[in-house]
């Protein structure tokens, strides 16, 4: 699709994950990219842990990265299911990878380079010129950059999908997620000896936790020097839910509040419930964690991913439920996907209406499994 003399254009609107996976591709495919993210602080520091998919180790090895000498994540051995007591009801060697957000964040921010990432640049419209094959985006200082191709990786809560696809919004499930990292070697003993290493697991009455092992402080991998990472998912109507959202300094949050943000109320509430309903090892991690966060569990899966040379992806197209595993990967698969039918393609629009069906179709399977799962684990499994 690149000629010597014309370079196509792409405006990324997020600078998260999403938006960073698709970035490097098309910047590595010839295209001229320009990467804009509403947060003026930088993000590496957000979010926790993530098992690592064959998608993301794939995506890097196309960027440019030396899978075979990259130290991806923090390998655990056994998955082992705790029942509330603090026995064990399952265990069996099940090897596998988990990483953090803010390893492959930093590794992708730092292949992307600086000149063309723009932080604390908002969205607030976008103008189509269908007969130009064009796209304009206006920021809310005041300036406007122009494109062949506009995408929205701008998350659960993207502008991008709101200016086109207004009635397309996530649903809430019915539970949240609280969420923790504790250092390694702050761990109480009785979790360290009982946890630490493995991928562990404990169902109560609406609770479902699980914990493991993820690198650290500045992505240090060596032991002692990493963080364990615990999700513990509880039901919560909507009512407690609204509540929870309004952070320790009176701010209403849309669907999660970051570390050190929620109301200290709620942080006893959560030690609180964690002697009641977690087993032991799980409790005493919990209690010892500094500072948990909280999101909202929300369901979006969208009819519509491409309009005109606007398309939407990650979370901006589809949330699938975290069970799955795979909201990382899916942002992978849909910027693999893209680069792919691009490269094709005998035109952009022609490769727009190629990688629309199958994405789509990708984002309402993971919803399905997301909400089977969920459904089970919350309000039928104890």
């Amino acid at each position: 699709m690149t000629t010597a003399s014309s370079r196509p254009s792409a405006l990324i609107i997020g600078g998260s994950l999403a938006g960073l996976f698709t970035g490097n591709l098309l910047l590595r495919s010839g295209w001229d990219v320009e990467i804009f993210e509403r947060s003026p602080h930088d993000l590496d520091s957000r979010g926790g842990g993530i098992v690592l998919q064959p998608d993301v180790v794939e995506l890097f090895r196309r960027t440019g990265g030396d899978v075979r000498h990259l130290n991806l994540g923090v390998e655990s051995r056994y998955r082992t299911v705790f029942r509330p007591d603090g026995s064990i009801q399952s265990k069996h060697f099940a090897p596998q990878t988990q990483t953090s957000w803010s390893l492959i964040y930093s590794l992708l921010r730092s292949a992307f380079g600086d000149e063309h990432y723009h932080q604390g640049v908002a969205l607030t419209d976008l103008e189509q010129d269908h007969a130009a094959g064009t796209v304009t985006a206006r920021f809310a200082d005041g300036s406007s950059r122009t494109a062949d191709l506009l995408v929205g990786a701008d998350g659960g809560n993207s502008t991008v999908r709101t200016l086109i696809w207004p009635k397309a919004k996530p649903d809430y499930a019915g539970y949240l997620a609280w969420r923790g990292l504790i250092l390694e070697e702050a761990m109480p003993t009785v979790a360290r000896a009982i946890l630490h290493g493995d991928f562990g697991f404990a169902n109560n009455r609406g609770s479902h936790i699980l914990g493991y092992l993820v690198p650290g402080i500045d992505n240090d991998m060596r032991p002692g020097h990493r963080f364990y990472n615990w999700v513990w998912y509880r039901v919560a109507p909507d009512a407690l839910l609204q509540e929870i959202l309004v952070d320790r300094d009176g701010q209403r949050r849309i669907a999660a509040i970051p570390e050190g943000r929620p109301a200290e109320k709620w942080i006893a509430y959560l030690r609180q419930d964690a002697d009641s309903l977690l087993p032991a090892p799980f409790r005493e991690v919990v209690k010892a964690t500094p500072h948990p966060f909280m999101q909202a569990i929300r369901d979006l899966a969208s009819d519509h991913m491409v309009d005109g040379r606007v398309i939407v992806l990650g979370d901006a197209a589809a949330i699938p439920r975290p069970h799955t595993a795979a909201s990382t990967s899916k942002a992978a698969a849909n910027a693999l996907a893209l680069a792919d039918a691009l490269e094709r393609a005998p035109g952009i629009d022609q490769a727009l209406a190629r990688w629309e069906p199958e994405q789509v179709a990708l984002g309402k399977a993971l919803l399905r499994q997301g909400m089977q799962t969920g459904t089970y684990l919350m309000f039928h499994a104890s």
